[in-house]
């Protein structure tokens, strides 16, 4: 399953003077790093330090800053920082109250109360909300951003803490819901648990009430691998389990799997990047893939049938080819639908691709804006509810950001988008305008 590595490591070492700062927290690196921060802000402070950093965090905790959403069920729900709560409210309201001037939002936990009341320096790091009825989620909280996290479920209908629920103690790792009483559990806690790299070595089957230190084991990988983790597929006509291992950080291999584990390993070149979507694999290597007699350059996406490839097939169709001035962003599913993002010369375009009998319909998505900075994604948080609603957060240097609403599944055209959001404007752009323009350099 791993190859042998023959990396330095501090039971092993070479001639590495420097081996001490891979014990990332050892207490000689971190002192360290204190006196190498020490010498940074000696260097860099006084009066113009001190004014570019109230300048950025008046940005930072603007009132007016996009409220940024994603919609679980009947509920929009946002993290929101600002200067009255440094730490962040996690909130939520309807799509109806969000489009308001001013939204009525429902507050689900304030993390600067918590803190105080804790006595703890909480940072937030995310909810994993339980995907059938909705009424719990386990919370990831951070002491200090560090990257262990106390995980601790919420009960979302009386919006507090449940104490015998599924909770654990600090340590790195992930839960991913199977269904309201079974968790997924990707954690470094427990003895031999962990990787050299201190993250979770094992997935285990945690279902409540059980302990999470006796759980069994349904997929593990050795401890050099830089971790594993595992997360729940409904997007298929069963439910079907994913797990990864990661033998270094840039690497994946990957199995398709249940309840009891892996079943089958995926086939896929270790660096490329994959998104699955019913009987679909969408694949960008990241280093050019001879497969099925053909050389796919690398950042191609290309797709094949899930169970094709599984039954040995290897002709993959191409939606992607990247060029000396073409070059691929970023691709995600919704509603069965491959949504792509690339660059030409710079500037964003943006395709949809619907799998048919035969061939792939293409359609270009014009209607989306094509200058300055934009970034589209699913307006569900999970993927097996999309229904072809995208967020598109835009803004280019005269026009402030704005978060807008588009169908994709809108006849005959997507012009008609609605406008959520949008930043006030902090000056008078009148006549003014944006234009790109191209220089060659003297070498």
């Amino acid at each position: 399953m791993n190859a042998f590595d023959v990396r330095p490591t501090l039971d092993a070492p070479d001639d590495d003077p420097y081996l001490w700062l891979e014990d990332v927290e050892g207490e000689r690196a971190l002192a360290w790093a204190a006196g190498q921060s020490a010498k940074t802000l000696k260097h860099f402070s006084g009066t113009q330090f001190e004014r570019d950093r109230a300048a950025l965090t008046a940005i930072f905790d603007n009132r007016d800053n996009l409220p940024l959403i994603a919609r679980r069920g009947q509920y929009l729900y946002n993290y929101w920082r600002d200067a009255g709560n440094p730490r962040g409210l996690w909130r939520r309201t309807t799509l109806a109250a969000y489009m308001k001037a001013a939204p009525q939002w429902e507050l689900l936990l304030d993390l600067d109360a918590l803190a105080a009341s804790d006595g703890e320096d909480w940072i937030w790091d995310g909810a994993s909300v339980e995907p059938e009825r909705r009424e719990r989620a386990v919370l990831r909280l951070s002491r200090g951003g560090s990257d262990a996290v106390v995980h601790r479920e919420f009960d979302l209908i009386s919006l507090s803490f449940v104490a015998d629920g599924f909770n654990l103690p600090e340590a790195k790792g992930y839960v991913n819901w199977l269904d309201p009483d079974t968790l997924l559990l990707s954690s470094a806690l427990g003895n031999g648990m962990a990787t050299r790299s201190g993250y979770a070595r094992t997935v285990r089957l945690w279902k409540r009430d059980a302990d999470p230190l006796t759980t069994p084991a349904i997929f593990e990988a050795g401890f050099e691998s830089f971790q594993v983790s595992g997360h729940s597929d409904r997007t298929g006509r069963s439910e079907r389990l994913w797990f990864i291992e990661q033998p270094a950080f840039f690497e994946k291999i990957s199995w398709i799997g249940d309840r009891s584990g892996p079943r089958r390993q995926i086939d896929l070149p270790r660096d490329a990047s994959w998104r699955v979507f019913g009987d679909w694999l969408a694949v960008r290597p990241r280093k050019p893939w001879t497969v099925g007699g053909t050389t796919h350059p690398a950042d191609a996406l290309i797709v094949i049938s899930l169970s094709s490839f599984l039954a040995g097939g290897r002709r993959f169709e191409t939606l992607f080819q990247p060029g000396e001035r073409r070059s691929l962003q970023s691709f995600f599913w919704n509603d069965g639908k491959l949504i792509i993002t690339y660059l030409v010369n710079l500037v964003p375009r943006f395709e949809m691709f619907t799998p048919g009998h035969q061939e792939w319909t293409r359609r270009v998505l014009d209607t989306l804006p094509a200058e300055g900075t934009v970034d589209v994604w699913s307006f569900d948080a999970a993927v097996h509810e999309t229904n072809g609603e995208v967020l598109v957060c835009a803004q280019d240097p005269i026009t402030p950001p704005q978060l807008l609403l588009f169908d994709l599944n809108a006849a005959p055209s997507l012009s008609a988008s609605a406008i959520l959001k949008r930043s006030p404007e902090n000056f008078d752009a009148s006549g003014l305008v944006v234009t790109r323009h191209e220089a060659v350099s003297i070498d």
